[in-house]
């Protein structure tokens, strides 16, 4: 599994930038889909795929320990649907 390190270096190969130059602009990317998606709106990045939030309903639960009914409040959670391209790249 790789992290956060390891797609740093990989931008910097492909590019030739500096590891720090990297971070910065892996960073960069990071924050702005970030605010983004906070603000409610979509990304969409053509054969990559498609960021946004989806809201979810109220629902009932059941509590793992318990076995007990429980409510889960809605709330608003974020969501990726990979693209054509990605889905290819990924099945070869």
């Amino acid at each position: 599994m790789a992290n956060k390190t390891v797609l740093v270096e990989a931008v910097a190969k492909k590019t030739g930038f500096t590891k720090k130059d990297s971070a910065n602009a892996v960073n960069a990317v990071f924050g702005a889909l970030q605010d983004i998606i906070a603000n409610g709106d979509k990304i969409s990045l053509v054969g990559f795929g498609s960021f946004g939030t989806v809201e979810r309903s109220e629902r009932t639960g059941r509590n793992p320990q318990t076995g007990e009914p429980m409510t889960i409040p809605a709330r608003t959670v974020p969501y990726f649907k990979a693209g054509k391209v990605l889905k290819e790249a990924v099945n070869k």
